[in-house]
């Protein structure tokens, strides 16, 4: 592909800062550091502009250049004239967007904490990131090992690999730390999704910070409007504008950049939809919510009280059980109800992917009262059994109706429908935005930043679609064509790692 003018534009600005940091990008190597400060620069534009695109060929580069790629399952042993990159995400859902597209992504707390390894399987690792020997391991045989490095060859997951020779990864993985050792450059895709507090535990971690963002984007809860970015100088910010057409003259992402009109009305944007339906088949002005794609994409709303109701009807229309969950039904991490001293069952459930916002599916009862096994949407080892708290809100009532109640854990709402604001960062195939709250949202009058709250909320849903976009325009839904199941999850299964309750350590 070719860099547009303001692409081209960002990759040299982006190439200098990297050449003080020590990575000459233009002759592909490695040189000595020319500034002993810490350097932060954001790289911004709206949905289309091709953000991702160049974050992956800088990537590229400097891979080229020799800089190694840290993926946050495995870092090998400190070498002095090692540089390092992380590319991250704020979820597991945005990191795996990454992953599909070639781009070696992580999450922010992979980096954060770093998984500890037995010493005698590390030597495994080492061996597979090519800086030791081939081991001699009790237990495993040459034949497994040379199927952990086929795999590696194939997919540079450390863990991966062990469990393709047989391990699991309570076996290798003795725990979890926070990082001591600081890190190169990082990159940071959905970086509208950062809060100031993480970004200062960024900038302390790499010396050189590129974030890759979406000012258009609706900012994170507690930054009364502002992004994490928008207090870097101006000329730490680079902006790329869509001028060029994708190829494929996406209608969704024509849809998102009409938004940024200040004269248009809603029920204007509401005539685009529907005339961009009748042109193209991937943009659909629906009557109905549709419940058998709630199972795997939550239906996208403004108001919480429209989630409550949507999740309800969700479940009457499966036949869900009152005081159980079917396997299939979805699931979203509402954050870990832990005490601080339960430090390293915190650190393991953040690792297997159970932060605030994950995705999740629940696929039944785990061996123990209060544990449920999951399968972790976006996670590099999605299978998982966990203790949970589970809390499904109902309509009208303050209390939430609990199946599954650990007395401590991860916990978990359901994921039938969310709102836009916890949307962010993830993507799916097929989106259904639920517009009567949208036009709720523009009744209400509401601006953030200057900008009409109902457009921000638009955009962020309607840019979450991959190839389709449904349109919701009233408060039905349509019954499911088939009864919930997991089929679709067991064909991509992964190892599972059992996350027991641990005594708690001495205080």
């Amino acid at each position: 592909m070719q860099f547009s003018e303001d692409q081209a534009s960002a990759y040299d600005a982006v190439a200098e800062v990297l050449k003080a940091s020590g990575v000459d990008l233009e002759n592909g190597m490695l040189i000595p550091e020319t500034t002993g400060k810490q350097q932060t620069l954001a790289l911004l534009g709206k949905a289309g502009s091709g953000k991702t695109m160049l974050l992956a060929k800088i990537a590229d580069a400097l891979t080229d250049a020799g800089v190694d790629t840290i993926s946050g399952d495995y870092e090998g042993r400190a070498r002095k004239e090692r540089r390092t990159l992380a590319i991250l995400a704020p979820t597991n859902k945005a990191a795996s967007v990454l992953r599909n597209r070639g781009v070696a992504a992580t999450t922010i707390h992979r980096i954060l904490y770093t998984p500890m390894y037995d010493p005698e399987y590390e030597k495994i690792a080492e061996w597979l990131a090519g800086n030791a020997e081939k081991p001699e391991i009790e237990g495993l045989s040459d034949i497994a090992l040379d199927r952990a490095a086929q795999f590696y060859e194939g997919n540079k997951s450390i863990p991966g690999a062990l469990a393709v020779a047989g391990l699991r990864g309570s076996d290798f993985i003795v725990g979890w730390k926070r990082r001591e050792d600081p890190l190169d450059v990082g990159f940071v895709d959905e970086a509208s999704m950062l809060d100031d507090k993480q970004l200062g535990d960024l900038q302390e971690i790499f010396s050189t910070l590129i974030l890759f963002g979406d000012p258009a984007q609706l900012a994170p809860v507690g930054q009364s409007g502002s992004m994490a970015f928008d207090d870097l100088p101006e000329p730490r910010k680079l902006y790329l504008n869509r001028v060029h057409r994708q190829a494929d003259d996406n209608p969704i992402l024509d849809l998102a950049h009409a938004l940024s009109d200040p004269a248009l009305e809603f029920s204007e944007f509401e005539r685009m939809i529907e005339e961009a339906a009748r042109k193209d088949d991937r943009v659909i002005v629906s009557p109905r919510v549709d419940a058998t794609a709630m199972a795997r994409a939550p239906v996208l709303v403004w108001r919480n009280a429209t989630r409550i109701r949507l999740i309800h009807a969700f479940r009457n229309a499966f036949g869900a059980p009152a005081e159980m969950l079917l396997p299939g039904e979805p699931l979203i991490c509402d954050g870990l109800e832990l005490p601080m001293k339960h430090r390293k069952k915190r650190i393991d459930l953040e690792a297997r992917g159970l932060i605030k916002g994950a995705q999740a599916v629940y696929l039944g009862e785990g061996r123990k009262p209060g544990f449920s096994r999951l399968h972790v949407v976006g996670a590099e080892d999605p299978q998982v059994s966990a203790a949970t708290i589970i809390k499904i809100e109902l309509p009208d009532q303050e209390e939430p109706f609990i199946p599954s109640a650990a007395r401590m854990g991860a916990a978990f709402v359901h994921g039938a429908a969310c709102t836009i604001h916890k949307a962010q960062g993830s993507q799916w195939g097929d989106v259904q935005v639920f517009a009567p709250d949208i036009y709720a949202a523009s009744r209400a009058g509401r601006t953030e930043a200057g900008i009409a709250l109902w457009k921000r909320l638009a955009y962020v849903a309607i840019t979450r679609a991959e190839h389709r976009l449904h349109w919701v325009t009233r408060y039905m839904l349509a019954k499911p064509v088939a009864p919930l199941g997991v089929e679709d999850l067991r064909r991509v299964a992964a190892p599972v790692l059992e996350l027991e309750e641990q005594p708690a350590p001495p205080e």
